[in-house]
């Protein structure tokens, strides 16, 4: 997809996003898979910092085989090709702050971009294109939840980015190079997409970026996946609390014990072929397998349930579900209700127990 460029000065991150080229690969259902006549519910999967769009292709294949037509881009600016020029030294930024806005509008674009072709091309005709599922991973999270509705909260990022040196929440130099959008001009916060009908955010990256007041504007139902050993985006800073924040009625939170922040990236690397980056079996964390067969589980009961219409899976969407498919090697645990008060009597009951 390639998005044509406006002659604004100075460019605002929506600008710099017109002028976008980027690759995006579609896995379209067997005629007899869709399930639904003249309408294939849609999912896009949005890659995180450093991957690329290979990283779900088993997630993408899975849900294609249950009738969904999967589109996953490529994010240009933070994807491996960005973290390969980064090690090699030709850049020196993981990813520039524009990406914050880049990314979402990769979504916005790509959807006006199919349906300008469905007007025109019968293959495309069948989509439904106005209820789309988003689903990310890490800045994929953060993708998935900006354009739902989470919009940039710049005040949060001038509170709480200072003396990052001895943070433990290694996700917030990420999160704070937001902070640099605001030297553009007047950039533009809010990416939500009314086409976007629910979302799943694994590892996301949250807590400072679009924080508390941001989080709870979000009104699609939400699937929040966490990993308990993950030391990029902290569970309990960026899923778990930023979980009590949500009000929309439809929400879930997921554990995996002990994910990690790859665990549910294919592979074990950051990319394929000769350029991937392969991450050493401590970073990937025990059982990868595990946890993709989760994701595959949950995904399709959660996009049945919010996008193709179908009521039925919404009995897998249960703890009692969770509980059913949850193996030793890696405990599986969902919940659908968590308040911050909740949260704080079982964080002062474990620091209690931990005392004595």
């Amino acid at each position: 997809i390639e998005t044509s460029p406006t002659p604004t000065q100075p460019p605002t991150p929506e600008d710099i996003a017109r002028g976008r080229v980027y690759t995006v690969d579609i896995y379209l259902p067997e005629a007899s898979q869709s399930g639904i006549s003249g309408s294939v519910p849609v999912v896009i999967i949005s890659h995180g910092l450093g991957s690329d769009r290979t990283s779900f292709e088993y997630l993408a294949q899975h849900l294609a085989s249950y009738g969904f037509a999967v589109l996953v881009p490529e994010h240009p600016g933070s994807n491996r090709e960005q973290l390969e020029a980064l090690l090699e030294g030709i850049e020196s930024e993981v990813a520039e702050p524009t990406e914050f806005a880049n990314r979402p509008l990769d979504i916005s674009y790509m959807l006006d971009y199919l349906e300008r072709q469905a007007a025109n091309n019968p293959e495309y005709q069948s989509l439904n294109l106005k209820n789309v599922g988003v689903i990310g991973q890490s800045f994929g999270g953060y993708t998935a939840l900006a354009i739902a509705g989470a919009a940039i909260d710049f005040k949060s990022l001038d509170q709480n980015c200072q003396n990052l040196e001895n943070t433990f929440n290694l996700s917030l130099l990420l999160q704070c190079r937001a902070q640099l959008l605001e030297q553009i001009g007047q950039p533009r916060a809010d990416f939500r997409d009314p086409r976007v009908g629910a979302i799943i955010a694994m590892n996301p990256i949250d807590s400072v970026v679009q924080g508390k007041v941001n989080l709870s504007s979000i009104q699609v139902p939400t699937m929040m996946v966490a990993g308990s050993a993950d030391t990029v985006a902290p569970s309990l800073f960026e899923q778990i609390q930023p979980f009590t924040w949500l009000t929309t009625n439809e929400k879930y939170l997921v554990q995996m014990d002990p994910g990690t922040h790859f665990s549910v990236i294919g592979g074990g690397e950051l990319g394929t072929g000769a350029g991937a980056i392969d991450l050493p079996p401590e970073v990937v964390g025990p059982n990868p397998a595990i946890a993709q067969r989760y994701i595959n589980a949950l995904a399709l009961a959660f996009f049945q349930t919010y996008i193709a219409q179908q009521p039925s899976y919404r009995s897998y969407l249960t703890a009692r579900y969770a509980t059913s498919i949850s193996e030793p090697l890696m405990r599986l645990d969902l919940v659908r209700t968590l308040t911050s008060e909740q949260l704080a009597d079982s964080l002062k009951a474990n620091t209690q127990s931990a005392q004595k």
